[in-house]
């Protein structure tokens, strides 16, 4: 695939995998995007999953067409990235593998040692020049992984971004719900803990002149660029990137799915925009992206062996884990005889910054009744308010 008149794309579709990263259900499956720039000398930009390396060579040898490539860029050392390092070698062996130190660190601990290997060392702002292609490598550590650095073309304003602007499901498959959502999914569940250095990165990004993306995961993007910037903008900082409500709650015999039920009910009827989901049946991962995508959530559920229902508790780890803040989180919680579930959900966002909780806590003793249904509508006011 052309992405420019030197640039091809070499990458493979994944339709075989059940979960990403042994977590995540990608039902779109997924894509390892690799790149080569054709110039006086030729850059390979990242292998791919070890279960496609035959595939992904066999692309690489048609886009030569028999000539031989001079380097291979490696952008992220995770395996579905570098997998196919030492098969490359096998077959281009005097191609110079070009990385960072913590690059080399990494590959030493994930395939060994290899004596042959012909390897250059970067930093921060260097550059590599192909002919008439000029390579600067930007690093971009903890985005999200330490050694993780990205490639600017300046010749053809492309950025080769690593794991940056990527997204579940294969390339080969149209995604009926368009880049964003399973963009924000994968950056929230993957990157999402560090938006501070991607910010960093971001800012760095903004002073060069960009014209395509080249992802390590999903399409190549050359169009509205400026909508992606914006998106990730937001993610990074934290920043809701609509008005909603996100309501996720955990329900043992349905009194407390009745009273979310309720509370979306109530909450529609006043305009708001609503997501609801059951934390034992739903995909977390895409609970936790709305939880990011709103700038309101509620969290419901019962006090459970004098603590949390586990299922809201594992969820209140993963925001916490990547830093939520600048929302408000409103509570309601169910116990038949000492409720204690919304103080203890409150205590896990003791660390949390930027966080504005609701005046109003539902207290549901066992099922609804006239007073928990009043503090229901309390509740949504305030909310909408």
């Amino acid at each position: 695939m052309r992405v420019t008149d030197d640039i091809k794309y070499v990458g493979v579709n994944d339709h075989q995998i059940d979960l990403f990263e042994g977590q995540y259900v990608v039902p779109l499956g997924m894509a390892y995007n690799s790149y080569v720039i054709m110039d006086e000398k030729i850059a390979v930009m990242d292998t791919v999953d070890q279960h496609f390396g035959q595939e992904w060579l066999d692309n690489l040898a048609a886009v030569l067409d028999g000539r031989k490539p001079d380097y291979l860029i490696v952008q992220h050392m995770e395996p579905d990235h570098s997998a196919n390092i030492t098969s490359f070698l096998e077959v281009y062996p005097d191609a110079v593998v070009v990385g960072n130190a913590k690059t080399f660190t990494f590959m030493e601990q994930f395939y060994g040692q290899n004596p042959a290997m012909k390897k250059q060392i970067v930093k921060n702002g260097e550059q590599l020049v192909l002919g008439s292609h000029v390579l600067t490598f930007v690093f971009a550590p903890m985005v999200h992984w330490p050694e993780v650095m990205m490639t600017y073309d300046s010749k053809d304003k492309v950025m080769f971004t690593a794991d940056g602007f990527g997204k579940f499901g294969a390339n080969d498959v149209e995604d009926p719900e368009g880049w964003a959502c399973e963009a924000r999914r994968y950056y929230f569940g993957i990157v999402g803990k560090y938006g501070l250095q991607t910010s960093k990165v971001l800012k760095a990004a903004a002073a060069l002149d960009i014209e395509i993306i080249c992802p390590l995961h999903g399409p190549v993007l050359s169009e509205n660029l400026g909508y992606y910037m914006d998106l990730y903008t937001k993610w990074a900082s934290y920043t809701p990137e609509e008005p909603g409500i996100c309501i996720a709650y955990t329900s043992v015999y349905g009194n407390t799915k009745k009273a979310v039920e309720k509370l979306a009910e109530l909450l529609r009827a006043k305009g708001q925009k609503v997501a609801v989901a059951d934390l034992a049946r739903d995909d977390m991962p895409e609970t936790v992206e709305d939880a990011f995508r709103y700038d309101r959530l509620v969290l419901a559920t019962t006090t459970y062996n004098n603590g949390i229902f586990p299922f809201m508790h594992t969820f209140i780890e993963h925001l916490v884990e990547r830093d939520y803040q600048n929302r408000t989180i409103a509570f309601i919680e169910n116990g038949t005889w000492a409720p204690v579930a919304a103080k203890l959900m409150k205590g896990m966002f003791e660390k949390s910054k930027k966080i504005t909780f609701a005046e109003t806590t539902v207290t549901i003793k066992s099922a609804l009744n006239a007073d928990s249904e009043a503090a229901l509508e309390k509740l949504a006011e305030e909310l909408v308010r």
